[in-house]
């Protein structure tokens, strides 16, 4: 199979679909990798790398596109790049089409078969290839929060570990899932009090076991909520359903109710956000404020470490871009439940349903 990896054209987006490792790992399989001159120079890769691994380098993106069978990205298709999207493509990345009506739509247009990361699922309904990116995010989350609770950044001027003396800070986490767990190891290893918060007590139970005891675990409700972002000096949004938009846990009216300088931040954006002022951003221009509250919501946070976002991601997805290379799209997805389930649009209709 013709396999293409084009340069990532969303604002700061510095990962790469694929590294050289897994372009060798198909070559020496006999398919043919297209890599775009200077895909992988954001997150350290070389395109001598790429050729000695056997790639096939390109010029411009629309070359890798007209001659790819299976395009690999990591970023959704932008505006530029929809009619480079023909019926004869397989695309494997994140989509997050519920977020996106006119990605949808185009991608409809398209009549391309649209696979997404995000989507794919285990058989004990984990989302392996979103994991390792939830862990990056989770992590970045309370490195981010940290920074933009610093006063010249129009936080509340608050060290999240506290010094002796002086009580830490505390940090609301909303979500127990991967995002939630690696933000709560990252806050709690800082030294700042964390509340963490879901409705599956199943999950609370696990946290409270493997967590240290300035993590504390309560059951998510309105009521919950509201009390806590009264004196939370951050807030993570972790909250994930499945290929569907992320519910509003936080309302504009409880801005109000949070002290000037507080920072909130959405790791669930690409799904529309959990907090209503959501509004997707970008690392060049990472934040807003409403009402004295520093939102941030990068929609690409794992693109500001992409070298270790690159590989992480490489290796989780690699071993289903061969079976999608070995066998096409169809035999593979016969063949794989996890990724039958990624099948998001298939030639013009949308088969999973969730993004409706």
């Amino acid at each position: 199979m013709k396999v293409g990896i084009p340069i990532e054209i969303k604002n700061n987006e510095n990962r790469v679909g694929m590294t050289p490792s897994g372009v060798f790992e198909l070559t020496k399989r006999n398919h043919t990798v297209y890599v775009q001159k200077k895909a992988g120079f954001g997150s350290g890769f070389l395109d001598k790398d790429y050729i000695e691994a056997g790639a096939i380098l390109l010029d411009t993106i629309e070359e890798v596109y007209a001659t790819a069978e299976m395009v690999v990205k990591v970023k959704e298709p932008i505006e530029q790049e929809y009619d480079l999207i023909k019926p004869h493509h397989v695309v494997f990345t994140y989509f997050h089409f519920a977020s996106s009506e006119p990605l949808t739509k185009a991608m409809i247009k398209s009549g391309a078969v649209c696979i997404a990361y995000e989507t794919v699922e285990d058989a004990d309904g984990s989302l392996p290839l979103l994991v390792p990116m939830s862990e990056v995010a989770g992590r970045m989350s309370i490195q981010q929060g940290a920074k933009y609770l610093e006063k010249p950044i129009k936080g509340r001027g608050i060290l999240l570990g506290g010094v002796p003396g002086v009580p830490p800070a505390k940090v609301l986490i909303l979500g127990a899932g991967v995002v939630g767990l690696q933000a709560a190891k990252m806050a709690a290893g800082l030294g700042a009090i964390v509340i963490i918060m879901d409705v599956n007590m199943k999950q609370l139970r696990y946290v409270s076991d493997i967590m240290p005891k300035n993590v504390i675990t309560e059951f998510s409700s309105e009521y919950n909520i509201r009390k806590h972002i009264r004196d939370s000096d951050l807030i993570i949004g972790g909250v994930l359903l499945k290929g569907a938009k992320a519910p509003k846990l936080i309302t504009k009216d409880m801005l109000k109710d949070m002290r000037p300088g507080t920072v909130i931040v959405d790791v669930a954006v690409d799904q529309g956000g959990c907090f209503e002022t959501t509004r997707p951003t970008t690392h060049q221009d990472p934040t807003y404020i409403i009402d004295d509250v520093v939102h941030y919501c990068v929609a690409n946070m794992p693109g500001a470490v992409p070298y270790t976002s690159t590989v992480a991601l490489t290796n989780v997805t690699l071993p289903y871009i061969i079976k999608l290379a070995n066998d096409g799209w169809e035999k593979a997805c016969e063949n794989s439940e996890p990724l039958a389930k990624g099948l998001n649009i298939v030639k013009g209709e949308i088969i999973y349903k969730e993004i409706e």
